[in-house]
């Protein structure tokens, strides 16, 4: 074993769960996915652009609950989560994240729909078994009458990281 390298990394937490980190996705329009502002002399805030439900390619689309199911949204929304780790990856690194500060999720969604909250879990749940307490995160969850390219769920952050 290296002895140079933690134990029980995050890349190690996901490979524990199965889960592969994608490439980070590249934007789709007129944007950046990641701006890094420093706080102090070792943090910064790390802002990350809403990351849709897309996978291998692939956007996991349609609107919940006549299209889509809640527990296939769930799985939609752990998608953007794992995209949201790479685009942290790709600007900084999981290691270095001190704390998810903000979170916000939105789910294409019928109407009348209000179970919100409990799709974006499948978000907020993945963060916090892949960094522990550091995934632990403020939030919002709103339905929203459609996303970009269909999708059915999109989520940013706000990361605090070490320098």
């Amino acid at each position: 074993m290296d002895k140079l390298r933690p134990m029980n990394t995050a890349r190690d937490r996901l490979a524990e769960l199965g889960l592969v980190l994608p490439t980070a996705p590249v934007p789709i329009a007129a944007y950046i996915p990641t701006r890094l502002v420093p706080l102090a002399a070792d943090t910064s805030l790390l802002y990350v652009a809403g990351q849709i439900s897309i996978l291998e390619g692939q956007v996991l689309g349609g609107r919940v609950p006549d299209q889509v199911s809640v527990e296939e949204a769930r799985e939609a929304a752990r998608v953007c989560a794992l995209n949201l780790l790479a685009q942290i990856e790709a600007a900084s690194s999981m290691e270095a994240v001190v704390a998810i500060a903000q979170l916000s999720g939105f789910v294409n969604s019928h109407p009348d729909f209000d179970g919100h909250p409990a799709i974006v879990n499948g978000a907020s749940e993945l963060l916090v078994e892949v960094l522990g307490d550091a995934g632990r995160h403020t939030r919002t969850a709103v339905g929203v009458a459609s996303l970009p390219r269909g999708a059915t769920v999109e989520i940013s952050a706000v990361v605090v990281v070490r320098s």
